[in-house]
């Protein structure tokens, strides 16, 4: 018999079986994440890490899923002056799956009074999502983070 076709399967075996653990540890330690249970985690404005901005989101209607949406970000600094040049840096994240969103959404113009549009968001499934907005404005940069449980 040849002993290299065994080696291979063995090999192959093994492969697969180191895989399975890999995605078994994965799963169960994406298991441990959980999403805020209090519904003010949810809220659609927050005040950034250091409290200096005040940011809130808005869409047109219940946030999709499946389909490319725009957003409106407001900014303020804390005493309530809106910040008119403000810089952003996007990113959105399924904690519990592991992943971001499938789209690199940017902002694409200050609308005047502090509110700037976002364009080229998508969640491609429903579950709790976090968006991160880093905003520079003042000589300095925060990050404000939204939760969001969408239903699909």
């Amino acid at each position: 018999m040849n002993p290299i076709p065994m080696q291979g399967a063995q090999r192959r075996r093994r492969l697969f079986l180191v895989s399975l653990a890999l995605l078994a540890a994965g799963c169960s330690a994406g298991a441990r994440i959980r999403p805020p249970q209090d519904a003010a985690d949810y809220a659609t404005e927050r005040l950034s890490a250091q409290g200096a901005f005040r940011v809130a989101y808005r869409t047109e209607g219940p946030v999709p899923v499946g389909r490319l949406h725009a957003w409106t970000l407001h900014v303020a600094r804390a005493n309530g002056t809106p910040v008119t040049d403000a810089v952003f840096a996007v990113d959105g994240d399924m904690p519990q799956h592991g992943h971001g969103l499938p789209t690199r959404p940017r902002v694409t113009r200050h609308l005047g009074n502090g509110d700037y549009l976002l364009e080229g968001v998508k969640f491609q499934m429903g579950g709790w999502w976090v968006m991160d907005f880093d905003v520079t404005a003042d000589g300095r940069t925060e990050r404000v983070r939204f939760h969001l449980q969408l239903n699909k």
